[in-house]
């Protein structure tokens, strides 16, 4: 058991951790939540003891083996393999020895504890862990130094899981993993049989894979029992409850304040308002958990464009004549969400590029509706970010002729406040850079937005900002992301990126998440459909509501531009004989809105029938 005593701790003079007690049982799977810069990655530092703590204690039993992702492995010659298997540095202690005692004891006494540790195994375990997080065979006899900084980092936390540390600590493993990776982890982690505690705003991870919740919020720790959704209900009774004492102290408050205002001067009532006062002065504020995370996130909507958006015949694309996908036939309509599956670089990214006009195509045909505007989003973009300046100045620089109120307003529909807005951007948070990011990509009101991995960075409440934001947005969505919860709840088509092609994947994201699981345990994958399960028929109810109130706000723009343009056929002027051709023009696009206002009336009927 792990045991937090009111702990104190902090940094530059202010004040991050002032706890109460906390106890751990052994052999829980904690997930540790809270903002950015609350003080989760400090606490970890904590545990391991690579901190100093003010007061308090921090007991971890002795002799306990802790493990975590302290930072990406080194460039060396080790191949992926002889990595993993050297961070058990026990197992290779005594291979060693094994090979150099003379002592037929001791040489006993080897074999006997290599037996305990399970080591002749060793490989195969290694093997399994770097197959889940996405390595293939032949990569494992690769040096490190061959693999990018993400792929080390997996290499990283392929070694520490290998390990199997009495206490694992996870800092946001997800980060570096694509949806397969992060699927297999969550899987991996359920039956992990020791003590782990996970720094994560995945919020699937967290349903699937803890049972009890550490939060950390103004300073102190909360332990719930149960996942993020019983933790999330449990928190939100408390925060209702607390909300109506502050109510009941208000209306307290109120009347103990008028009676003072209307006695306090008269000699027969003085000495009750005083009192009174006295009251007054001993009624301790109530006041809620500073949510300074600002949830709000709120993209522009486009006018409508006729589909297709894009459509491409026969096509091929990749880099520097490397081609890396091919035979590709699509289309995207307008208001579709789509997803793309499949493993880290099997060509997800290049695809998003393509369509963001970042890449060409290099053979067959792509055709774009003419007034096409298209938002680009990708963590990778954080580089191009000029780190002295602030989002302000970004901004400034995109709108030059906007006011300052208009450019601060705008800010702040993207959560970012008058403070953040003011800060270099080498002095903001990961969260804070990718809401930047977000408000650039989506300036121009684009009809079709790209997103590769968004939520990196993103807390709970962002990425749930995010989710509402999607499901709002009218135009189309092309989503590449690890994060199951986003992808469930704002996409409505999934496209399958693999074997050098893409193809639409008929099935759904359970399906999808059982074939990986089933894949990468070398089982054939069985589809297994669960629709009459209460969560899945919530998240259907939920996206068919969506779709349904995407309709009627269409509906109704239509019907606002339809009353516009009635309005200016209604002017005599416009039919005097110089003004024959505007006249034409103006009919012309009163049955257009006639049409699309059908075409939207039949779209509504139909996500009615879904309901």
């Amino acid at each position: 058991m792990i045991k937090i005593e009111k702990i104190s701790f902090s940094i530059g003079g202010r004040k991050l951790l002032d706890t109460g007690n906390i106890s751990i049982p052994t052999k829980h799977k904690v997930g540790v939540v809270g903002r950015n810069g609350t003080g989760k990655t400090t606490l970890f530092d904590l545990i391991k003891g690579n901190r100093e703590l003010e007061s308090g204690k921090i007991y971890v039993p002795r002799n306990t083996k802790i493990g975590d992702v302290q930072q990406e492995v080194s460039e060396n010659n080790l191949s992926v393999l002889e990595t993993i298997l050297a961070a058990d540095e026990e197992r290779e202690t005594l291979i060693k020895q094994s090979s150099t005692e003379k002592d037929p004891i001791r040489i006993a006494e080897i074999q006997m504890r290599l037996e305990d540790i399970d080591a002749w195994s060793a490989e195969a375990r290694a093997s399994t862990i770097l197959k889940g997080l996405g390595f293939d065979e032949k990569d494992n006899n690769l040096p490190c130094k061959s693999f990018s900084g993400g792929w080390r980092m997996r290499i990283s936390l392929a070694a520490v899981l290998f390990n199997q540390p009495d206490l694992l600590l996870l800092d946001e493993p997800t980060n570096y993993l694509d949806l397969e990776g992060t699927i297999w982890l969550q899987n991996y982690l359920i039956t992990y049989p020791h003590t782990v505690l996970i720094i994560s705003h995945d919020r699937d991870l967290l349903n699937n894979c803890v049972n009890s919740i550490l939060h950390l919020e103004d300073k102190n720790l909360n332990f719930y029992s149960g996942n993020y959704e019983k933790f999330a209900e449990t928190r939100l009774a408390k925060l209702e409850s607390k909300l109506s004492e502050i109510k009941k102290q208000d209306k307290t408050r109120e009347h103990l304040q008028s009676f003072v205002d209307r006695f306090r001067y008269k000699a027969k009532k003085a000495k009750q308002a005083q009192s009174r006062l006295k009251a007054l002065s001993r009624l301790k504020t109530i006041t809620l958990p500073k949510e300074k995370a600002l949830r709000k996130i709120s993209f522009p909507s486009p006018e409508e464009l006729p589909s297709p958006l894009i459509s491409i015949e026969d096509g091929s694309t990749g880099y520097e004549n490397k081609t890396i996908l091919s035979k590709l036939n699509l289309r995207i309509d307008h208001d579709e969400k789509i997803a793309l599956l499949g493993k880290n670089g099997e060509g997800k990214s290049t695809l998003s590029k393509l369509l963001a006009e970042k890449i060409p195509l290099f053979s067959g045909s792509i055709v774009k509706s003419p007034k096409l505007r298209i938002g680009y989003f990708s963590q990778h973009q954080t580089d191009e970010l000029r780190k002295d300046e602030t989002p302000f100045d970004h901004l400034s620089r995109a709108r030059p002729t906007k006011s300052i109120a208009e450019r601060k307003t705008i800010l702040g529909t993207y959560g970012i406040g008058a403070e953040q807005s003011e800060l270099s951007v080498s002095n903001l948070s990961g969260g804070q850079k990718a809401r930047l990011l977000l408000l650039l990509a989506t300036l121009d009101s684009p009809h079709l937005l790209i997103l590769d991995e968004p939520t990196n960075h993103l807390d709970i409440e962002s990425r749930e900002a995010l989710i509402e934001a999607l499901t709002k947005f009218t135009g189309a969505v092309i989503l590449v992301s690890h994060d199951f919860h986003l992808l469930s709840l704002v996409t409505e088509k999934l496209w399958l990126v693999g074997n050098g092609s893409v193809s639409q994947y008929e099935d759904d994201l359970d399906s999808y998440r059982s074939g990986i699981l089933a894949t990468k345990q070398g089982k054939r994958p069985r589809i297994e459909k669960k629709h009459d399960d209460k969560k899945e028929f919530q998240k259907r109810a939920l996206t068919f509501k969506n779709e349904v109130k995407k309709c009627e706000e269409r509906l109704e723009k239509l019907q606002i531009m339809k009353r516009k343009v009635a309005d200016i056929l209604s002017n005599q002027d416009l039919y005097s004989n110089d003004k024959l051709k505007e006249l034409e023009n103006w009919n012309k696009k009163y049955s257009e809105i006639n049409e699309a206002i059908k075409r939207a009336e039949d779209l509504w009927i139909k996500a009615q029938d879904k309901i």
